[in-house]
């Protein structure tokens, strides 16, 4: 790691993270992100690592460090949420949740992966983010299942609900959504 500017340093970026991640996990899950000793363990085990640039131990790094610019990069993003790393750190640090709470930190502040937007978009116009395509519907026909499930995709009543829902937390907002196009805005 390079020499760090310490008037780029966010004392508080720790503090952030944990309110942001505690109400929803608890505090002692992300808190847990403190007992990390950098050994590495987590990026030796990770899959993403292995095709990517993508460092595990640097991230929780940079945190501990309190530096923010891991809010504005892509590696929080390459974690595919295998949990790998959350089942061999031999600290019990609770690593993919601290990653799902950047992401979400780094979303609230208009920092999110192209590829997830796009995936979230699904869930505003289809209410699913992988929504069944005519080859599914078909194969699901000749399984002898009903050739449409009954999901949010397929009630009209359903998608409402799912739409409104996403209006009142203001997720339309954070993807930066276009109801009029049905799709993201460029």
């Amino acid at each position: 790691m390079a020499v760090i500017n310490m008037e780029k340093v966010n004392k508080n970026l720790i503090n952030e993270v944990i309110e942001a991640g505690k109400l929803v996990l608890g505090e002692s899950v992300v808190s847990s992100i403190k007992a990390c000793y950098q050994c590495g363990t987590c990026t030796g085990s990770c899959p993403s690592g292995r095709r990517t640039a993508y460092r595990t131990r640097k991230v929780l790094r940079k945190v501990l460090l309190g530096l923010d610019d891991v809010l504005d990069t892509d590696d929080i993003w390459y974690c595919t949420t295998c949990y790998t790393c959350y089942e061999r750190c031999p600290r019990d640090v609770k690593i993919t949740e601290i990653i799902k709470t950047l992401r979400n930190v780094a979303a609230k502040k208009g920092n999110m992966d192209l590829s997830h937007r796009k995936t979230a978009s699904y869930v505003l116009r289809f209410g699913h983010a992988v929504p069944a395509n005519k080859q599914v519907v078909e194969l699901r026909g000749k399984l002898g299942l009903p050739a449409k499930s009954p999901t949010a995709q397929f009630s009209e009543k359903d998608l409402e609900e799912v739409r409104t829902l996403i209006k009142e937390l203001e997720f339309d907002k954070l993807i930066a959504f276009d109801w009029e196009k049905m799709d993201l805005k460029e």
